[in-house]
């Protein structure tokens, strides 16, 4: 395992807080007297899209993309405009997501390893749900360590790698803790999963509430359209990016460990996922418009059933993405493109409509939010936070700065393992193998990242500072040994 060489300790402890936790629940949660029935919980739903920008969303501004589903959460809840991702990666984020932990916490580093469960004594939130009394449920795009199979689930119907074939796909299926072998099915994938997450919620399961995690995989490489969308967008203009003609004036202040990553459209190992932009573009914008399409399905049964307003919803996306800044495509760079992600929540018994919140809030703190919103105790050892406390107006002190870190190397895109600090306005950059490379940016006067000021003799104060937090940060976020 990869290990951290400037805090490489060995912090089991740290993780074992949690599992006291898992064991004492029940207790917990029972009624202070018999004879009185306990408030039912909310059932959860817990959207969580693929490469999601956190600008794909017609509520914040796209002028092509239309999101209706997704954007009523918004609309009706709080919408986070500031929220991230600690690792732009599939696995290591969906790891964070289910267990609310940094990857070098967690160990679930990169891609890699994904036959290999997460360390058992690591719970995950659906654990701790499960245990509290909730019917719990996955489906869709898993792809973590050995694709959580180990854990216990009412129903699994999930596939753990990257992609499956959109028209073909191949699923495990499981039911109260055993998941079977893979087999392929027949229809577009992400309609497939919201026809079996359907079927699920009309099984009923009395008066046990529900988490369903609905983890879609659309738009992902290679970006099928589902056939009702093969002309979408035709005609339509699709704008460069103001740095897409960056890439051909060479990188004045731009590191090399950025010139040379290969995650460049037309040039990518994934090339024929992303040969030109309109092409990336148009099929990424039409595989968002088919989850929304799903979202809407899911949505209209809960009205139907007078669920809706008893659902907590939970939105968020693994990572970001690249679609034309500096020809980029994919994710894994610390920049804005690929590490901001949507994240937004509705659930009007705590969630007051049209919110809108610019704190910097983390795929750590999904996690601990989702075991808030069930009145589920949440772990010490989490190391993310409830974010509740925004969503229900009050003014918490709230972090100032967060750590990104990115390991997988060599690997697809060959992108030098990195890691970094963003506060709200700047961020630091650290590629740490040799040749140690830098960036720094003030976000403030420079959104886009184009002005490179690490080195800078006017702003050696910011430098010390962000190098400063960023070291504090390592040492406060032990590795797992």
């Amino acid at each position: 395992m990869n290990q951290d060489k400037n805090t490489g300790t060995n912090r089991r402890e740290f993780i074992q807080g949690g599992v006291a936790v898992m064991g004492t629940l029940l207790a917990s949660s029972a009624p202070a007297a018999a004879e009185k029935k306990p408030a039912k919980k909310p059932n959860l739903l817990f959207i969580y899209t693929e490469g999601q920008r956190a600008d794909a969303l017609s509520i914040a501004g796209h002028p092509i993309l239309k999101t209706p589903n997704q954007d009523r959460i918004g609309r009706e809840g709080i919408r986070f405009t500031n929220a991230f991702c600690t690792n732009a990666l599939c696995a290591p984020a969906r790891s964070t997501t289910l267990t609310g932990l940094w990857s070098r916490t967690s160990g679930a580093l990169d891609n890699q390893f994904l036959s290999t469960p997460l360390p058992s004594d690591i719970p995950i939130f659906t654990d701790l749900l499960h245990e509290a009394g909730y019917e719990t449920a996955i489906l869709g795009k898993v792809h973590t360590r050995n694709g959580v199979k180990e854990r216990y689930w009412d129903y699994y119907f999930g596939f753990n790698a990257p992609a499956t074939n959109y028209y073909h796909p191949v699923f495990a299926e499981g039911r109260k803790g055993q998941v079977g072998p893979e087999k392929v099915y027949q229809g577009y994938c992400d309609d497939f999963v919201t026809d079996r997450a359907l079927d699920w919620l009309k099984e009923g399961r009395g008066d046990k509430p529900f988490c369903l995690l609905l983890w879609y995989q659309t738009p992902h490489a290679p970006f099928y359209r589902a056939r009702r969308h093969l002309d979408l967008y035709n005609g339509v203009s699709i704008p460069k990016p103001p740095t897409f003609d960056d890439d051909l004036k060479g990188y004045p202040g731009k590191p090399r460990c950025f010139a040379e990553a290969q995650n460049k459209i037309g040039t990518t190992v994934m090339g024929d996922a992303a040969r030109s932009l309109e092409e990336l573009c148009k099929d990424y914008y039409a595989g968002a418009v088919a989850v929304d399409e799903n979202i809407g399905r899911v949505f209209s049964y809960l009205e139907e059933t007078g669920q809706m307003d008893e659902t907590a919803v939970v939105h968020s996306s693994d990572h970001g993405y690249f679609l034309g800044e500096w020809r980029l495509f994919d994710k894994r760079l610390m920049h804005e493109p690929s590490i901001r992600v949507p994240m937004m929540i509705r659930y009007p018994k705590r969630v007051r409509s049209g919110q809108v919140s610019d704190e910097m809030v983390l795929d750590v703190d999904l996690a601990p939010t989702i075991l808030d919103l069930a009145g589920v105790e949440v772990p010490t050892a989490m190391q993310g936070k409830t974010v509740m406390s925004l969503a229900e107006g009050e003014k918490p002190e709230w972090r100032q700065e967060w750590l990104y870190d990115y390991y997988e190397y060599p690997g697809p895109e060959r992108v030098k393992p990195h890691r970094g600090v963003r506060t709200k306005t700047h961020k630091l950059i650290h590629y740490y193998t040799d040749p140690q490379e830098f960036e720094m940016y003030d976000l403030e006067n420079d959104p886009g990242e184009r002005n490179n000021l690490y080195g800078d003799p006017a702003h050696a104060s910011i430098q010390n500072d962000l190098s400063a937090r960023l070291a504090q940060l390592l040492k406060d976020t032990p590795v797992r040994a």
